[in-house]
């Protein structure tokens, strides 16, 4: 059962199952030329809600070391979870400008309305990383599964090559499972990640 914190914009009920911190362990496996990396990390996600019709998201992962080795930073992203819709004068901006005082799609009526063909919700995921890559992801919503798709890949001039992507996340026994493949260093798309991750509060 899946329980709505007071305050939930109606907008966020059918990602309302990812809100928590997650942690957990996963494993990379990836291959570049001749080369399988293989490894397994740690990591911590925290989905919020501050009221607004998105999710703040942050991801950090760290290598587990082998032994008595010290766990090795590795990786961390943010960004926001939102369905995916036209915006409107009700809604806040560009920047900080004000929306109108009716504010859009406060039932769950209203949700309703933004029900896809697949009686789905359709998504978009905007994420940052500090290495210089900015991916905005679309996809859906289906009960407790969300599937993702890059739309667009953004590096900076520095960044390491990377041009696709794919994410899935789902609740299976309470825990937030989700497999990650991308396109990098000149791959095509192909596994990169996994991770089975349990709610700790």
């Amino acid at each position: 059962m899946i329980e709505l914190p007071i305050g939930l914009n109606a907008e966020l009920v059918p990602l309302s199952w990812l809100i928590g911190v997650w942690e957990g362990t996963g494993v990379i496996d990836y291959t570049v030329g001749d080369e399988k990396i293989t490894r397994e990390f740690g990591q911590r996600v925290s989905f919020s809600q501050d009221g607004l019709p998105h999710l703040n998201y942050n991801s950090y992962a760290w290598l587990i070391g082998e032994g008595d080795d010290e766990p090795t930073p590795l990786a961390t992203e943010t960004g926001y979870w939102r369905l995916s819709r036209p915006l409107v004068d009700a809604d806040p901006g560009p920047g900080m400008l004000p929306g109108a005082e009716q504010k859009p799609f406060t039932t769950a009526d209203e949700v309703e309305t933004l029900r896809n063909a697949t009686n789905g919700f359709d998504v978009e995921v905007a994420l940052v990383h500090p290495g210089g890559v900015m991916e905005l992801y679309i996809g859906q919503v289906a009960g407790a599964r969300i599937d993702l798709s890059t739309d667009a890949v953004v590096r900076s001039h520095g960044a390491k090559e990377y041009a696709a992507a794919t994410r899935i996340y789902g609740l299976v026994d309470s825990h937030l499972l989700w497999a990650w493949d991308i396109a990098a260093l000149g791959q095509d798309l192909r596994t990169h990640a996994s991770a089975r991750l349990a709610k700790t509060d």
